[in-house]
């Protein structure tokens, strides 16, 4: 089976989302985000989706989970449930040659990959904003920390971060 991974940015305080956008502008970590889920598909759901300044992301299978049965995007896949997203995910990750499945949000698909997932892509954001979505609590003792990289903000970067890559023990 070809493994889950959650991609999220959060802050101190476990926001992740606010007024449906991000919080804050951090461009090393869209720089990152890209590189990361390039060529592979990527699960989200709608508020996500909607939240895209460009839809469908490039260069990947967007999956958009959705309890409207009559939603459609326009060059996304749209899914009722996430047993179908990750089926139709994985087939199109085993086609394709793709290492796994990327699910980007927003908190409520955290939460139902957080169980099945195998890898956590976090960009630990330097900040505590204001913001009505958070990311779900797990137990990070679940998780070995199999990299970590401290930035400072750059350029085009509102705050400091630390990009961190957990993996399931």
């Amino acid at each position: 089976m070809i493994p889950l991974s959650i991609v999220v940015a959060r802050a101190r305080n476990g926001v992740i989302g606010r007024n449906g956008d991000l919080p804050w502008r951090l461009r090393s970590d869209l720089k990152r985000f890209k590189q990361i889920t390039m060529g592979k598909p990527c699960i989200m759901g709608r508020k996500t989706w909607d939240s895209l300044p460009l839809r469908p992301l490039p260069g990947r299978l967007n999956l958009v989970l959705t309890r409207d049965s009559s939603f459609e995007a326009a060059g996304a896949v749209a899914c009722e449930s996430f047993f179908e997203a990750v089926e139709i995910a994985a087939e199109q990750a085993e086609e394709e040659g793709a290492e796994e499945i990327c699910v980007i949000g927003g908190a409520a698909l955290f939460e139902l990959a957080l169980p099945r997932a195998k890898r956590l892509y976090i960009t630990e954001v330097d900040a505590e904003p204001e913001g009505e979505v958070l990311f779900p609590a797990f137990d990070e003792s679940a998780w070995i920390e199999a990299a970590s990289e401290q930035h400072e903000a750059g350029e085009a970067d509102d705050h400091g971060f630390a990009f961190r890559l957990l993996e399931r023990r």
